[in-house]
């Protein structure tokens, strides 16, 4: 459960620093459904970018927004449906796309819902405390964008293998930036600077989305919605939600699988990850390139007990497509010779090196199913190939100028010869190893207790008692933004 004790003095600054800022805090209801903001902060929000540091992106926080840089008010659920000419499979896969969020990722809603359960119950005071943002990349950067808009001090923690875009964004959002040794996989050299500023700061407050269920509570209530009404867009006669596959990173994305099992009782879920690291199929490690993703570890807010299967995915893999799908080349090739229609193949680069695997995940899921096409799979794309320019341009100075049959090769190699190797579909007894990993994660090294984690496992009230705290959540904000005012004066 989220803990919504009330610090009354604190929460008392908070309101005050918030009037003197500006800052109206959007509820989890309007992100669901973005009919529910205010008509003047909407018109308000044509004046402002998506990127811009301002209060008011606090309310493009949703999966809804107008698919622009500035201006944009809102829409149908951003999302892209994958033709099965570029998959090889019958069944449709759709996958959400994160690069109309403020900072280009979904990972700003993740943050959201970590930090304002501590700011309207006065748990964080923004006039002493900073918030800390463990990451692998995407989530700090959110985290440090909120805090901007929230008035709040931010540090930044990620592995200092992350790519340079990553950087130099935090350079100029974040208050401090450390990097830790390593590479994506490198998550608890994270955990450890976290509990080194613990021992040595006073003023930090550790928002870990490993650990933090306002990350699941989120997707649940956001992401999960927005899969479920993509789906029934584009539903047609006979049609059915076969499952969803989330690369596990923070798991917060496999909260949105809770929702949609609920919806649609005989969808399958999936948890994707590295074939270099494949810590859930083989209680295995390594270092891998699908950036986005954190492991060595399985996260404390993932619901094992719900999860259907695991699926690996070769890095190789991802890093291959990244240049098929960004380079003109790729493009010409898979118009040409493929017969991807040439309006989708526009739409490739709102995958990410993390959204590629995605898409893999999906695919190896429809072929292990043998799924049909009346089976639709549904994902997400955490950011898009804008965040992995440097990326890309190493590939081509490792390479050489992209090619047809460099196109060839790739697209047959990494993408229609996908098998279903690296996969397991979990049975009880395997649900339950994969959980019970958390021990020496979570009870041995990070201060969770023993009974906590086998209450996740036991307690059938555990998890669901957690994704209906958004309304209790909802009614704080209201109180919130009643006391400072700024709504009646709009």
């Amino acid at each position: 459960m989220i803990d919504l004790t009330i610090h009354r003095d604190s929460l008392q600054r908070t309101i005050e620093r918030a009037r003197a800022k500006g800052i109206i805090i959007p509820t989890f209801a309007q992100m669901r459904n973005p009919d529910l903001i205010p008509e003047k902060i909407k018109a308000r929000l044509r004046d402002v970018g998506l990127w811009d540091l301002n209060p008011l992106n606090l309310f493009r926080i949703t999966w809804r927004n107008e698919p622009k840089e500035k201006g944009g008010v809102y829409g149908g659920v951003n999302f892209i449906e994958i033709p099965h000419e570029l998959t090889g499979v019958k069944a449709r896969i759709i996958l959400l796309t994160g690069k109309w969020f403020p900072t280009g990722c979904h990972k700003v809603g993740a943050s959201f819902g970590c930090l304002v359960p501590r700011l309207v119950t006065g748990q964080f005071d923004p006039t002493y405390h900073k918030a800390v943002w463990p990451s692998t990349g995407n989530y700090c950067r959110g985290g440090a964008f909120n805090s901007k808009l929230l008035a709040c001090d931010s540090i930044a923690i990620l592995p200092a293998e992350m790519s340079r875009e990553r950087f130099e964004w935090l350079s100029n959002i974040a208050g401090e930036v450390i990097a830790t040794p390593g590479c994506e996989s490198n998550v608890k050299e994270i955990f450890d600077k976290t509990w080194e500023l613990r021992r040595t700061r006073e003023d930090v407050v550790i928002f870990n989305q490993f650990e933090e269920m306002g990350n699941a509570l989120w997707h649940y209530q956001v992401t999960g919605k927005a899969i479920q009404d993509a789906f029934e867009s584009v539903r047609g006669e006979g049609d059915r939600f076969a499952g969803a596959c989330f690369t596990s990173g923070s798991a917060g994305t496999m909260s949105a699988g809770d929702y949609l099992k609920e919806q649609y009782p005989h969808a399958k879920l999936a948890v994707g990850e590295a074939l270099q690291c494949p810590t859930l199929l083989e209680n295995g490690f390594g270092g891998h390139r699908i950036e986005g993703i954190g492991d060595k570890h399985v996260p404390w807010i993932h619901n094992v007990k719900n999860t259907d299967m695991v699926i690996d995915i070769d890095d190789e893999d991802s890093q291959k497509l990244l240049r098929l799908f960004n380079d003109p080349a790729g493009w010409q090739y898979l118009t040409d010779e493929v017969g991807v229609p040439a309006d989708f193949v526009e739409k490739l680069p709102l995958l990410g090196i993390s959204g590629i695997a995605n898409m893999l995940c999906c695919i190896k899921m429809a072929k292990y199913y043998e799924l049909t096409g009346h089976d639709v799979i549904a994902t997400v794309g955490t950011d898009s190939a804008v965040m992995y320019q440097s990326r890309i341009a190493e590939l081509a100075e490792a390479d050489g100028p992209y090619t047809a049959n460099m196109a060839a090769a790739d697209y047959a190699g990494h993408l229609r010869s996908v098998r279903t190797d690296a996969m397991e579909e979990l049975t009880y007894q395997a649900r339950k190893r994969v959980h019970n990993l958390k021990y020496y994660t979570w009870v041995e090294q990070q201060g969770k207790t023993y009974e906590e984690i086998n209450q996740q496992w036991y307690d059938e009230h555990y998890w669901t008692d957690m994704h209906g705290q958004a309304g209790e959540i909802d009614a704080l904000i209201d109180e919130f933004n009643e006391a400072t005012g700024l709504l009646k004066s709009l």
